[in-house]
């Protein structure tokens, strides 16, 4: 299951996340990229829990609601894994090595640094360049996850009528979208920036530089906290309260007394999760900070991160510049836009 294989087949994104399936195809014409379908079809409670599948039917299920909906023809699909079921190392390997050899070698590596037998890993590997000051030498990325969390993801998109082309990990998939929205970073190329992914139970950290990442962390935050106070409090069904979040109806007092809080530990967790960035690393702070995910689409949530931790902040929208076509509705694509960053970064592995 190649993440870095290089000639592929038309292909959808299809995001798992603890809510929603996202689905998304691309195409590409003269450099520039259209949206030709797209869909977002929830997934039942606990069907996904932390980012791992628990209820492989009801994926499943989700997924063949989703092709349906969004009409797509095409029958390969692009997934990805949690950046934590994933072991990734860069590792320094001789540079005249052919493909076959170097396999062997990885291979031979792999054992150092995965606590696992080699035959209930899925792994590969990609050459990142040349080691800096030693040119008879490469990086080589090594990624690789215990295959169970592999095959549930395959068996999730079979059961939605997909197959399974590229298992991919998150965090590239997410760099491999970033790419797309770096013209809308007001800092150099070099700067560092902080990707913050707030989905439904996890938060994740991607803090990148030259549209590469250099550190990623997970933390247990969501808008299902959110959910779950406006079940609590206004008697709702799980259903009910996500549909009132997104398109309202709730009492006044729900902006004051319900989502003004969940803001608040919304910046926090971002505080937090920058905190253990600058304690682990030689920097103390980032030049900008994009936020994406389900909760990045909460009213004046980037404007109250930018006031109280003085970081400029936008919210991500990797499909900007895109062309849609005229089965996608734009209104909606641009709400879902902030979550489909992992789907779009997926789409992109067929036209890469």
């Amino acid at each position: 299951m190649g993440l870095f294989a290089q000639k592929k087949p038309p292909m959808v994104g299809v995001d798992v996340s603890s809510t929603a399936v996202k689905l998304l195809q691309l195409s590409q014409s003269g450099g520039r990229y259209r949206v030709e379908h797209y869909a977002v079809e929830p997934l039942p409670p606990n069907a996904v829990v932390e980012k791992n599948i628990v209820e492989v039917e009801a994926v499943g299920e989700a997924i063949k609601r989703a092709v349906a909906r969004s009409g797509t023809k095409l029958k390969h699909a692009a997934a990805a894994v949690a950046g934590s079921a994933v072991i990734t190392k860069t590792i320094p390997m001789q540079a005249n090595l052919d493909s076959d050899e170097m396999e062997d070698q990885v291979q031979v590596e792999a054992g150092q640094y995965i606590p696992y037998p080699i035959d209930e890993v899925s792994m590969d590997f990609e050459v990142l360049g040349p080691v800096k000051d030693n040119p008879e030498m490469v990086e080589v990325l090594l990624a690789a996850s215990r295959t169970e969390n592999v095959d549930v993801r395959v068996a999730a998109l079979d059961l939605g009528g997909l197959t399974a082309q590229v298992v991919d990990v998150e965090a590239f998939a997410m760099e491999n979208a970033f790419r797309l929205i770096s013209d809308q970073l007001s800092v150099p190329k070099d700067a560092l920036v902080a990707l913050v992914d707030v989905g439904a139970t996890m938060t994740t950290l991607n803090v990148l530089r030259n549209q590469r990442s250099i550190y990623t962390r997970e933390q247990v935050f969501g808008g299902k906290q959110l959910t779950d106070e406006v079940m609590r409090r206004y008697g709702l069904s799980y259903e009910e309260a996500g549909l009132a979040k997104r398109q309202g109806g709730l009492p006044e007092s729900y902006e004051v007394e319900v989502l003004e809080p969940f803001k608040e530990a919304m910046v926090q967790q971002v505080s937090r999760l920058l905190q253990f960035f600058y304690a682990g690393s030689e920097f103390n702070r980032v030049d900008q900070i994009v936020l994406a995910g389900g909760c990045a689409s909460i009213p004046g949530i980037a404007e109250m991160v930018e006031e109280q931790l003085g970081v400029l902040t936008i919210i991500a929208n990797p499909l900007a510049n895109m062309s849609l076509s005229s089965r996608v509705q734009a209104q909606s694509l641009t709400q879902d836009a902030p979550a489909l960053m992992i789907a779009c970064g997926l789409a992109l592995r067929s036209l890469d």
